[in-house]
């Protein structure tokens, strides 16, 4: 049953609806049976057309996902250069139960996350016609991509660490035993491919987030403010620790009464005792605007850096985020990020810095511009 569903129920007063928890599909098939053995590869007609097949598998979507907007990106790379695609979804929380078919499902995503040639459908292994390479997307996806029949090989796009998404739980256990299932781990930073590597002894290579560069780009003609704050406020994803945030936010309201805070990222409004606007999320022109007007703008990144932080820096936009070792590693600690330890109060003098500090701005916008015109999305594809 979906949340609205049982919402509607409850709301006209019936038995509460039995709790259904998420149960990844075809893991109980994987722990008991294993990988389904690997069909033959094609390597003559590869060879002869230069195209693939590849199914990417994705665990549920909803609008602002950072995950699934990069997976888009990496798919329209693919698709430019000949490769087909097709999109497979693992919706163990049936959150997508309002699409009635997989032709809304599309539509939805291609609303959310932009134009894709691939279909996107739900996944039936049934049905499953085969692939050259299956990819997994998240570790949701995982069993499923091992127990799909008449695919020639497997890998695992790994955008995070992912048992850190979690307390102590079976999720965080299920989640650390995904890398260890044979899957050439794609990783999105070298960090993230070290510590794959070196905790669960899984192949890995890596390679930089792209940035779309006819969005995120400067805005001819824009001047930028002097005093205004964006901060990447989403809730609901605990490693961009936001009440962290909030909290420097707080500090820096109480010592400069007059600075222009911006919450975005969430659909639904953030309280904060503080003088503030919430933005909401945003599509992606309006944002690269006000990454162009800005002054600073704060993601916190407690593991894998976000997108975030590459579209602020190629629009010119300082930034400061946290000083742990994924930011240091990606970054470095002298590279075009003013990182912070993850404390409040120096997390407030961070962004006093960059405000107060023409030059460091400036050298910032810069060193940004510099690092994120090498990045594109044809590359990372």
């Amino acid at each position: 049953m979906s949340l609205r569903a049982a919402l509607a129920r409850r709301l006209a007063g019936g038995t509460p609806a039995p709790l259904t928890l998420p149960r990844p599909p075809l893991l109980l098939e994987a722990l008991r049976e294993g990988a389904v053995p690997l069909a033959p590869a094609r390597p003559g007609v590869v060879a002869a057309s230069g195209s693939l097949r590849v199914a990417v598998v994705i665990p549920q979507f909803r609008r602002g996902s950072g995950g699934h907007k990069t997976i888009a990106d990496l798919v329209r790379g693919l698709e430019a250069r000949g490769h087909a695609i097709e999109l497979l979804l693992v919706d163990e929380e049936a959150r997508h139960a309002d699409q009635v078919d997989d032709i809304a499902l599309r539509e939805l995503f291609v609303d959310f996350f932009g134009a894709v040639s691939a279909d996107v459908r739900r996944l039936d292994a049934r049905a499953f016609a085969g692939a050259d390479v299956v990819v997994a997307t998240g570790w949701q996806t995982v069993p499923a991509v091992l127990r799909l029949p008449r695919a020639s090989a497997r890998a695992y796009l790994v955008q995070d660490h992912e048992p850190e998404f979690y307390p102590a739980s079976i999720e965080r256990e299920w989640a650390a035993w995904t890398y260890r299932q044979g899957l050439h781990a794609i990783c999105a930073s070298p960090w993230l491919a070290s510590v794959v590597s070196e905790l669960y002894g899984s192949s890995a290579s890596a390679f930089d987030l792209g940035v779309d560069h006819d969005t995120y780009r400067s805005v001819d003609g824009l001047a930028r403010r002097a005093d205004r704050i964006l901060f990447y406020a989403r809730p609901t994803t605990p490693r961009r620790a936001v009440p962290l945030g909030l909290l420097a936010l707080e500090e820096l309201a109480r010592r400069r009464p007059d600075v222009d805070v911006a919450l975005f990222g969430e659909a639904r409004a953030t309280d904060a005792p503080f003088a503030h606007r919430d933005l909401g999320v945003l599509p992606p022109a309006q944002l690269a605007r006000e990454y162009a007007e800005a002054t600073c703008g704060v993601v916190l990144s407690l593991t894998n850096p976000s997108l975030v932080p590459t579209e602020m820096l190629a629009c010119g936009l300082p930034v400061v985020d946290l000083a742990v070792p994924s930011m240091l590693a990606t970054f470095g600690p002298d590279g075009p990020i003013e990182l912070s330890r993850p404390d409040p109060l120096a997390l407030c003098a961070a962004i006093e810095r960059v405000l107060d500090d023409t030059g460091l701005r400036t050298a910032h916008s810069t060193a940004g511009r510099a690092l994120t015109a090498r990045r594109t999305w044809a590359h990372a594809a």
